[in-house]
């Protein structure tokens, strides 16, 4: 018994690129009935995410790529506008985006800073994500980035302005969750300076 949650049954529905189970829980509710529920939980680990942006050029690092469950829901072409991101894997959080962030981009960064974790979809994946941001200069850059031919990444690099960046979550051309948050944050904090 965990708090007021006690675990009846798990069942694992599939486990061929993440792992999906169906839990039977029994759940006290306030005034003390019990009720049994059944929900999935889809567990594909936890990741991390980080924006990376230039104060002089006022400019951030942005990836797109393809991402077929965005296309099977309406996104015409499945191409997505986003911050770098890539699952911890073993490591932890700092040492797998630094890794993510060489990959993808190319550019090796040095300070990076935490800002927040967040669940992106409780009510059916268990993944935290840990979001970073960091400074970047031209002198960072030390390869083309695109991400690992064998983990079948083909992603391009974009170096954009802040204020284009503001337009498209804005005009809607920007709609993944984690960048629209840290895009938010950056201007929250005025790291850019940048008021809109």
């Amino acid at each position: 018994m965990m708090n007021n949650v006690k675990i009846l049954d798990t069942t694992i529905l599939s486990d061929n690129w993440y792992i999906l189970k169906k839990i039977t829980y029994e759940r006290t509710l306030p005034g003390g009935k019990q009720e049994v529920q059944i929900r999935e939980a889809y567990d594909r680990g936890n990741g991390a995410t980080i924006l990376l942006y230039n104060k002089e050029q006022q400019t951030v690092i942005l990836t797109r790529q393809f991402r077929l469950p965005t296309y099977i829901n309406g996104n015409k072409d499945g191409m997505m506008i986003e911050a770098c991101a890539g699952l911890l894997d073993k490591d932890n959080a700092e040492d797998c985006i630094r890794r993510e962030t060489e990959e993808e981009t190319g550019y090796r960064i040095n300070n990076i800073e935490k800002v927040f974790e967040a669940y992106m979809s409780p009510g059916s994946v268990t993944e935290i994500l840990y979001f970073f941001v960091a400074e970047y200069t031209p002198l960072m850059k030390i390869g083309a980035g695109g991400g690992l031919e064998h983990e079948q990444e083909n992603i391009e690099v974009l170096e954009l302005p802040f204020a284009t960046v503001l337009e498209m979550v804005k005009s809607g051309e920007i709609r993944d969750a984690k960048t629209i948050m840290l895009v938010q944050y950056l201007q929250i904090h005025r790291l850019l300076g940048y008021q809109d």
